[in-house]
């Protein structure tokens, strides 16, 4: 039997082995999007229907509205996989704790957003 401490670790890593897990597979999803779409804007022009794989079925249904229905699914998906990520941040720190490991530094970072970038590169070129 496990001490309640060891307990209370393994239990922080399988919470974080389930999150990352999730993660990738809606990256998974969201991947399998940029490439549907990417093929919309290819081929096809907008009066054309297009064929869409529903689980085991395919349907037929017009380009626009097929467009419209990824682009969704991925702005929904974009937002479920940040919102997992933070929460993914917390249950790494909490499992550190938990080991007696000091908490990681820089792990709490965000990425720029664009307006910032141009900023950095606007102060960087003098």
């Amino acid at each position: 039997m496990l001490s309640p401490e060891a307990e209370r670790v393994l239990r922080y890593l399988v919470e974080v082995e389930e999150l990352a897990e999730e993660i990738v597979d809606l990256d998974t999803k969201r991947n399998q999007n940029r490439e549907a779409l990417r093929a919309l804007q290819q081929d096809l022009s907008l009066s054309e229907d297009v064929m869409v794989c529903f689980g085991d079925m395919f349907i037929k249904m017009p380009h626009p509205q097929t467009k419209a229905m990824i682009e969704k699914d991925q702005a929904h998906l974009d937002s479920e996989i940040d919102t997992l990520r933070k929460q993914l941040k917390l249950k790494v720190n909490r499992l550190f704790e938990a080991q007696g490991q000091p908490e990681l530094k820089g792990f709490n970072l965000n990425p720029l957003n664009q307006d910032e970038m141009r900023a950095v590169k606007v102060i960087l070129k003098g």
